[in-house]
């Protein structure tokens, strides 16, 4: 077994408050949060889903009017931010597309300009009512950090399309996420967090998912923002006052090249993908 590589890189979750139909303010939000972690070291940056719009969408008619294509004024400013703090910047997009259809999705951006657009396939509840869902894999980029996964919220509950961009190299899974608060929370971990950190030690890769936080239309959220080792093991985060957080982790991203589990185990080796027919077959 080779050693993985040591380098670290500065990964920031920014857990911030978002409102719907406040773009400006959800903007100004995100720069001032995207700023303070750059003065902290931060290299990569992730915020949470629908940064621009706020969630809780009354419907197609709002959603479209909070929209933006990929050159308008959210991408546009976090282009700015990546270029003039050397970052890379991962957001949650309320996004008109080019052919004019509403999606969730998640960017990645940074001083060079725009590296990958995500577009989520598995939708949430009413977001069935407004979005149209994404189609493709998610993607994954090589930077001067390593290679970076994008995918949003609900897809990270699909152990087969986490293993989609795990099977083609990425190191770290980058995940704007909204978590609502579906019933009282009990003590100790919230389900949210379990799965992602369970996705992460079954790809042995890193993941940072962000959440948000914020009471918007009568739904409070979990704020569990995480960022998870290869181990499955948290490395910063959940902070679970559920408030506004800047979390930050060193992580040496070269760790995930390696799918070893000890001398004689690899979890990517060790798939036998003839048995599991069955999982792809159409339940309907």
């Amino acid at each position: 077994m080779t050693h993985a590589p040591t380098a670290t890189t500065r990964i920031a979750c920014l857990q911030i408050p978002l409102a719907v139909g406040s773009p400006d303010a959800n903007r100004a939000r995100a720069a001032r949060a995207i700023t303070a972690a750059a003065r902290l070291g931060a290299r990569i940056v992730v915020l949470p889903e629908l940064t621009n719009s706020g969630y809780r969408l009354a419907g197609p008619a709002e959603a479209a009017a909070l929209a933006e294509p990929l050159d308008g004024p959210t991408v546009t400013q976090w282009r700015h931010l990546a270029a003039r703090h050397g970052l890379l910047v991962v957001g949650g997009l309320c996004e008109r597309d080019p052919a004019g259809q509403l999606r969730n999705s998640a960017v990645a951006v940074d001083a060079t300009g725009l590296l990958a657009v995500y577009r989520k396939a598995h939708l949430w509840d009413l977001e069935s009512t407004i979005f149209v869902p994404g189609d493709e894999a998610p993607p994954v980029v090589e930077t001067v950090h390593g290679r970076i996964a994008l995918m949003v919220c609900y897809d990270l509950e699909f152990p087969e399309w986490v293993r989609i961009p795990a099977l083609n190299g990425a190191d770290l899974l980058c995940a704007p996420v909204n978590w609502p608060v579906l019933s009282p929370v009990a003590e100790g971990t919230p389900m949210e967090v379990v799965r992602v950190r369970a996705a992460a030690a079954a790809n042995r890769i890193f993941v940072a998912a962000c959440d948000r936080t914020g009471s918007e239309r009568g739904t409070e959220w979990v704020g569990g923002s995480v960022v998870v080792d290869p181990d499955g093991m948290p490395v910063a985060g959940p902070p679970y006052d559920g408030g506004p957080a800047l979390l930050l982790a060193d992580c040496a991203l070269g760790q995930s090249r390696s799918k070893a589990l000890g001398p004689r185990n690899d979890v990517h080796r060790d798939r036998r993908p003839a048995l599991y027919r069955a999982c792809r077959a159409d339940t309907g």
